[in-house]
């Protein structure tokens, strides 16, 4: 086990706002035994126990409640065969619904993933509450022509991002072990850390036929077919090495930058940007920011929105892009001015040196929510 003191790292410039509680968290967690380092990305903030946003290896133990109870979650982006000139969101807001059980073929869907039923099929397709959402965009600037050729991408076709993860399947994976361990490690090699590691490696594949599940239901409901050009998993807990070890990388809200380009979205009034890792990633935990990251709490973004927007003005943005959220609270919750701003969270990757900005993309349709129908 690593008796050197962890390394402690926050990528943020001076003009990002960090809160003090999740720097707090951020320290708590690297003092832990076994831990190796901690990197606190742009978006990171306070979450229930550990922070969001932020990066962990560790030697001889992993701890799951570093990943969180939404094992698996992550962002999936589809091209679009539906030209730009062809959008029709307001028609789209009216009548797209993504509630209820997916009719298609969850087991199907699933072996596509590598994964077997696992009795929360009635959830597989639906996005879930939250920061969740699935977003179709159009591509507002290119500013690395050839990655974006590379990709396949055309900037005359519209796109579809989806973010969502293993619904009440990771949560229940996460109880087994907080009811048998609290917030404890688990070593390695145990029974213990085999069974954790089977049924997170479970919740990972159900997640990503999750989102394929979403995109599909997506484009029936706006009339268009679809490639997926990438899907990454921002809360995991895998088996990494590096120069003279090997140990574990513990992403809680933290994108890889060793799998290929991702997705960096901002709030629903906000630039998301398709970005292409850079550098070797020893040093940040080879991962980068996973979204803007929020700015206030849930309870703070209520109490002050509420006093400077109606629910109506709040289904639109400044992009003139149309949002279905039917959950009052939510729709607050989730409104532009609870996030950072995520050219400063982008930009601070950039100054890094971690990210080159692919393209960015521009939202139309943000789906949160529908009120559930009788």
């Amino acid at each position: 086990m690593n008796s050197t003191l962890p390394r402690v790292r926050v990528i943020a410039s001076p003009q990002s706002w960090v809160e003090g509680e999740a720097l707090r968290q951020l320290e708590a967690a690297a003092r832990l035994p076994g831990m190796r380092s901690a990197v606190g990305l742009p978006d990171l903030h306070p979450g229930k126990g550990a922070p969001v946003g932020a990066a962990f290896t560790s030697q001889g133990v992993f701890y799951p409640f570093l990943v969180g109870n939404d094992i698996g979650c992550g962002m999936g982006l589809w091209a679009l065969d539906l030209p730009a000139r062809k959008a029709k969101p307001e028609r789209w807001a009216a009548r797209l619904d993504l509630e209820g059980p997916w009719e298609g073929d969850a087991e199907a869907m699933l072996a596509d993933a590598g994964v077997r039923p696992c009795g929360f099929e009635a959830s597989l397709g639906t996005v879930g509450g939250g920061n969740h959402f699935a977003e179709v965009q159009r591509v507002e600037a290119v500013h690395d022509a050839s990655t974006f050729q590379t990709l396949k991408l055309e900037t005359d076709r519209l796109l579809l991002l989806v973010h969502s993860g293993s619904r009440g399947l990771g949560e229940h994976i996460l109880r087994a072990h907080v009811d048998r361990h609290g917030a404890g490690s688990l070593a390695e090699e145990s029974a213990e850390a085999r069974t954790y590691l089977a049924r997170h490696d479970q919740a990972v594949g159900w997640a990503r036929a999750n989102r394929a599940a979403i995109a599909e239901r997506v484009m029936r409901g706006v009339s268009a077919a679809g490639r997926r050009v990438l899907d990454v998993c921002h809360n995991s807990v895998t088996p990494k090495e590096w120069e003279g070890g090997r140990g574990w990388l513990h992403r809680k809200g933290a994108a890889p930058s060793d799998q290929g380009p991702v997705v960096i979205p901002g709030s629903r009034g906000a630039l998301s940007y398709l970005v292409l890792p850079l550098g070797d990633g020893e040093d940040h935990a080879h991962s980068l920011a996973h979204g803007a990251g929020r700015k206030w709490t849930r309870t703070h973004a209520r109490e002050r929105l509420r006093e400077r927007f109606t629910p109506d003005a709040l289904l639109r943005t400044t992009f003139k892009s149309h949002v279905v959220c039917e959950d009052r609270d939510l729709l607050f919750e989730e409104a532009p001015p609870a996030y950072k701003a995520i050219d400063r969270v982008v930009g601070d990757l950039v100054d890094a040196g971690l990210v080159r900005v692919v393209a960015t993309l521009a939202p139309l349709l943000t789906y949160k929510t529908r009120s559930r129908r009788e």
